[in-house]
């Protein structure tokens, strides 16, 4: 759920790529000068842990104080609609905006002064100027929503230059990046979260207190998704500013987008809080969907006649954590299929399954049929329980994460993840790729923590701060 729009420049600068199948063996991994993605083959492969470069980010509260002071990187589809939960906030201020299309830096400009705050300072000359923005010394916080190719090298200035930083799904695209987002986060003393708002969902967050509650017994497995027709979408120029979300099909084999479906499991699964995500195993379908897509709805002179199709229309992933669970992942865009996260948790004593929220407990149920999932409500977790009818997209998660991210750094706490989160639930985008190529081999996840995940310690499942109470 990432900004459909940032620049044609962003995607014609790594077009060499498209068409030629993979392109892109044989350079070195994480290298500053490659075209984004073309690292993946080398980064996938190499589970080595460095030495940590500062001191962890783990359990560290943010500042605290009376304002956010918003920056924010990308107007398209999705930063263009986020910003109106940022304004909807109390102790929020939106003071720049930066898009390389400047009319869509001035509509959101005009939103933030319709909402009674000042004019903020725009930054729309070229690919790099949101770097001028990180350096700003008025923004706390920067919120990147722009194609993933940018998603590492503005993170990077936004922690350089002594800001927090929010990204939209995937964090990076290949392990050294991610492992550089650790380096930087500890370095710096900022925090890089991948903001994933379906983490945040209703069920996910009810299922998840459940679980901590033992009301599943012992955890066994869990199964999340991203199963979103976007055919029509990757064609659609104006959705998808340039063919920028389509030519990764042209790069990568495996699943692109495992951040909705991994982070709730993880959450589950308590993954870098007690457990460890150890090693990932991934098989691929053929890729034909784009390619029937085109040939049915593209004119004969259109550029994606270029372009030569890789990615599995279904990539499947099993990942085993060290506690010997299992959490399956799957993707599928390219495919006729009703949107589906399939969200699955099953233990000693039942399972829930989503899409639809169906759920088996014992001693509660009997027969094996299924029981009322409403019948849980009580389990709902506070956030929900006091904004029972939140704004905002995608059934009201995307208002209650922001909610929550405020809240966390006005008064100061711990936020609910953190940048080894981040970067151990976008590490399956090179890696399931790296499996697929290896004819399903496992690949070792690599412990973002250094070794600190056997501790346990709070997440999303938190309890509402003192401070926040009526």
């Amino acid at each position: 759920m990432n900004d459909q729009g940032f620049s044609r420049r962003s995607v014609l600068r790594t077009a060499g790529v498209a068409g030629v199948g993979l392109g892109i063996g044989g350079l070195g991994a994480g290298s500053s000068a490659a075209a984004p993605g073309t690292a993946a083959d080398a980064a996938a492969g190499s589970a080595a842990t460095p030495p940590r470069q500062g001191e962890t980010m783990i359990g560290v509260p943010f500042e605290g104080r009376d304002t956010v002071r918003i920056g924010i990187i990308g107007l398209g589809q999705r930063g263009g609609s986020m910003i109106d939960i940022f304004l909807s906030l109390e102790g929020v201020r939106v003071v720049a905006l930066c898009d390389t299309v400047r009319e869509k830096a001035e509509k959101a400009a005009k939103k933030v002064t319709d909402a009674g705050q000042d004019t903020p300072a725009l930054y729309t000359k070229g690919d790099e100027d949101y770097a001028r923005l990180c350096e700003r010394g008025d923004v706390d916080f920067v919120y990147v929503a722009t194609p993933w190719d940018w998603h590492f090298a503005m993170a990077k200035s936004a922690m350089t230059q002594g800001k927090h930083v929010g990204v939209e799904c995937p964090a990076a695209m290949t392990v050294d990046e991610l492992w550089e987002l650790v380096d930087l986060s500890e370095r710096h003393r900022r925090h890089c979260l991948q903001l994933e708002n379906c983490a945040y969902g209703q069920n996910e967050m009810r299922v998840l207190r459940m679980a901590h509650e033992g009301l599943f017994g012992d955890l066994l497995h869990s199964a999340g998704a991203y199963i979103h027709d976007l055919r029509e979408l990757m064609f659609d120029p104006e959705y998808y500013e340039g063919p920028w979300r389509r030519l990764w099909h042209t790069r990568l084999k495996g699943d692109l987008y495992p951040n909705h479906g991994f982070g709730p499991a993880a959450n589950y699964m308590d993954v870098n809080r007690g457990d460890r995500a150890v090693r990932i195993s991934s098989f691929g379908s053929p890729s034909l969907g784009l390619a029937a897509y085109r040939e049915e709805n593209m004119p004969r002179g259109h550029e994606s006649w270029k372009e030569s199709y890789i990615k599995s229309d279904m990539a499947m992933s099993l990942v085993q954590t060290a506690k010997g669970r299992v959490i399956r992942l799957e993707q599928n865009v390219s495919n006729p299929h009703p949107y589906s996260r399939l969200n699955v948790l099953g233990g000693t004593k039942g399972v829930f399954e989503d899409y639809p929220p169906r759920i088996y407990l014992e001693p509660d149920m009997s027969g094996h049929e299924w029981g009322n999932f409403e019948d849980y409500a009580r389990w709902d977790h506070w956030l929900w329980k006091e904004n029972t009818n939140p704004p905002g997209g995608h059934d009201g998660m995307d208002y209650i994460m922001l909610l929550r991210l405020v809240q966390c750094m006005r008064l100061g706490l711990v936020p609910d993840f953190d940048v080894y989160d981040a970067a151990t639930w976008s590490a399956p985008v090179p890696l399931s790729h790296a499996s697929i190529k290896a004819n399903g081999a496992p690949q070792e996840l690599p412990d973002f923590t250094r070794g600190l995940w056997e501790k346990e310690r709070p997440g999303i499942d938190s309890e509402k701060p003192d401070a926040a109470k009526s």
